[in-house]
C-alpha cells in the first residue's frame, strides 16, 4: 500500500453516529494511511471542536491534529494574558497537538474577529511558532470571483460566501496581510490552503516561494484553481515539477459532508498527480493528469507534510487536556458540552 496522508480534513457537526470512527471507511477504502484532522468552529468555537479532535487522536493514535486558536474578546482586543494566543498555543502543544489551523483569514470569519491578520496578538503567536518551528496551516483567502456579484457562483452564494456588501476586507487586503506575515517572519513553517487562491497568479507563489524556505500551499480544492491547473496545463506541469516540495497533498473533506463528493475530491487530486489520465474537473472538462515521477508524488502525497509536522504524531497528554477542558469550558455551549460529556467519559 502506498502512503498517503491526508493533511486537512475536519470534523465540523456532530451527527448521530459514532463520530470516533467517522473516518474509518475513507481510511479502509482509498488506502490513506493517516489524517491530519484540523480544528473548524463549531457553533464558532474552537474550544469544543479542539477537545473533539483530540479525542479523536485518543481513539487513533496515529493521527495529526491541529488545534485552534479560540477568540476570547470579539473583535479580536486585549486577550487576557491566561488566555492569550501564545498561552493557548502553548496549552495546544502540552496537550499534543501537531500544529495550529487559522480560519481567521477567511473572508466571513476575518469579518467577524474584527482585526487583520497582523494584530499584536497573532504576530506574537506567529513568533512563538516560528522560534518553535510549529506547522501552522492557515486559511486566507477565497476565490477572487466571490467579491463580484456577476462572477460568484449560486454555490457560494447560498453559502453565504460572497463579500459584495462593502463590510468585507478585500481579497488584496487580505492577500496582503499574509504576505506581511512572511515578511515578519519568514522562517515561519506556513501552509497556505486552497493554493493560496492563486491559480490565476500562480508568479505570486513562485516569488513567495523565492523568499521563504518554509512556505508551502495545499492542493485542497478551491475549485477555481483546478480549472486553472486545466486552461494552463504545460506551465501547471512545469510548476508541479519545480516546486514538488512546496505542495501538499489534502482533500478538505469533512464529517458530516457528502461521502460521495469527498470520495470525487480524492480522486480528482490523486488521478492528476498520479497519472497522465484525463479526469472530470469542476468545470465538467478534462483535466489531464501530471503523470508525476514516484519521488515528486512521495514529497507532495506524505512527504512534505511529515518534514514540517514530524514522522509520527505526537502523543495526547491526558492530564494536559483534562485542564484545558476545565479551564476553557466557560466557551462550550451547552449543546456541545452534552455531546462531549459521553465521549470524555468513554476516552479520557
Amino acid at each position: 500500500m502506498r502512503k498517503i496522508i491526508d493533511s486537512h480534513l475536519h470534523i465540523s457537526k456532530w451527527g448521530e453516529d459514532d463520530i470516533i470512527s467517522c473516518f474509518d471507511n475513507y481510511k479502509r477504502e482509498k488506502n490513506v494511511s493517516t489524517l491530519n484532522i484540523c480544528a473548524i468552529p463549531l457553533r464558532m468555537s474552537n474550544v469544543a471542536n479542539n477537545i473533539l479532535v483530540a479525542l479523536y487522536k485518543l481513539a487513533h493514535p496515529d493521527t495529526y491534529i491541529h488545534g485552534g486558536i479560540e477568540i476570547v474578546n470579539i473583535p479580536l482586543d486585549n486577550m487576557p494574558a491566561d488566555m492569550n494566543a501564545v498561552t493557548q498555543y502553548k496549552e495546544l502543544m502540552e496537550i499534543g497537538f501537531d500544529g495550529i489551523k487559522m480560519l481567521e483569514g477567511k473572508p466571513n470569519v476575518h469579518k467577524i474577529v474584527g482585526k487583520n491578520l497582523n494584530h499584536p496578538s497573532l504576530n506574537m503567536l506567529y513568533k512563538a511558532m516560528e522560534e518553535d518551528g510549529t506547522h501552522l496551516l492557515m486559511h486566507s483567502n477565497d476565490p477572487d470571483e466571490f467579491w463580484d456579484t456577476e462572477r460568484a457562483p449560486d454555490w457560494a452564494v447560498n453559502a453565504g460566501w460572497t463579500y459584495t456588501d462593502g463590510t468585507f476586507s478585500s481579497y488584496e487586503e487580505i492577500q496582503g496581510q499574509t504576505i506581511k506575515i512572511l515578511e515578519d517572519h519568514p522562517n515561519l513553517s506556513l501552509t497556505l490552503a486552497h493554493f493560496f487562491f492563486c491559480g490565476k497568479t500562480p508568479e505570486l507563489l513562485e516569488g513567495l516561494f523565492s523568499l521563504y524556505p518554509n512556505l508551502c500551499v495545499d492542493l485542497t480544492p478551491g475549485g477555481e484553481m483546478y480549472v486553472e491547473f486545466e486552461k494552463n496545463y504545460s506551465y501547471y506541469k512545469d510548476f508541479f515539477n519545480k516546486y514538488s516540495k512546496r505542495l501538499i497533498f489534502g482533500t478538505d473533506r469533512a464529517y458530516l459532508g457528502d461521502e460521495k463528493y469527498g470520495n470525487w475530491i480524492f480522486d480528482l487530486v490523486t488521478t492528476f498527480i498520479d497519472t497522465d489520465k484525463p479526469t472530470k474537473s469542476f468545470d465538467n472538462k478534462d483535466l489531464l493528469g501530471l503523470d508525476l515521477s514516484q519521488d515528486k508524488r512521495n514529497d507532495i502525497l506524505f512527504g512534505n507534510f511529515t518534514r514540517r509536522v514530524g514522522e509520527k504524531p505526537r502523543t495526547i497528554n491526558r492530564e494536559a487536556l483534562r485542564k484545558y477542558i476545565d479551564k476553557y469550558s466557560f466557551a462550550l455551549t451547552e449543546y456541545d458540552k452534552e455531546k462531549l460529556k459521553p465521549l470524555i467519559k468513554k476516552y479520557l
